[in-house]
């Protein structure tokens, strides 16, 4: 943004109007994705209390480790994102584009592992429709709805990541071009809490579908 453009809308009578109303906004679209997610939960967790013992075997498979290693990168990409927001608060825009830039790094590292680990499970046969084990008998069919809902959920997941690390990416750029000040952060601030939402299915996501075993097998 150059010196003399303003980051005002023209629909705005201020720029603390335009913030509450973006933030309005994404809180508004992220309630959406509440709902998305939310019929997906719901259904994977009737379908887990009517087949628990298939759906624990299925668990079993999973890498508790390659699902903590990502966790844990996903919990310090929160903290980047914050300091990213923080620093665009503060009128700091080398530092945002660096703390963005290095949330949009995270994610990615994320999705590699995220990559690996569906190759991974490919190998060993856990896919449904393309590569499934005999081994399970009776049981089957079950252990393949749980890997159903396990790819559907981590697919999701992973396509918001997709989009996180795209827009993100964009902030950082605009950012190191001095678009945002502190008096106008609006769009980092937003997409900070699209960027918290994303992590926080995750974590839903890491006790339903990794932890729900008796016991963590790993690969």
């Amino acid at each position: 943004m150059s010196a003399n453009a303003s980051p005002l809308w023209h629909h705005f009578q201020d720029l603390r109007q335009q913030h509450e109303a973006v933030t309005l906004g994404m809180w508004m679209f992220l309630t959406t994705e509440v709902l998305v997610f939310g019929g997906l939960f719901t259904g994977y967790i009737v379908y887990r209390l009517s087949y628990s013992e298939a759906f624990e075997e299925g668990s079993r498979q999973l890498s508790i480790r390659i699902a903590a290693t990502n966790t844990a990168v996903l919990l310090t990409s929160s903290l980047t994102m914050v300091l990213a927001v923080r620093s665009a608060q503060l009128g700091s825009p080398r530092d945002t584009a660096l703390w963005l830039a290095g949330t949009a790094l995270l994610g990615i590292v994320f999705l590699a592992i995220k990559f690996g680990e569906y190759a991974l499970d490919y190998h060993e046969s856990l896919v449904p429709q393309l590569a499934f084990r005999e081994d399970w008998q009776s049981n089957r069919a079950h252990v393949q709805l749980f890997f159903t809902f396990y790819y559907s959920l981590t697919g999701l997941h992973a396509l918001h990541m997709v989009v996180g690390i795209s827009i993100v990416g964009v902030l950082a750029i605009l950012a190191a071009r001095g678009t945002y000040s502190a008096d106008y952060y609006a769009p980092v601030e937003a997409w900070g809490l699209y960027w918290h939402f994303v992590d926080i299915v995750w974590i839903f996501l890491l006790p339903l579908l990794y932890l729900i075993g008796t016991r963590g097998s790993g690969h």
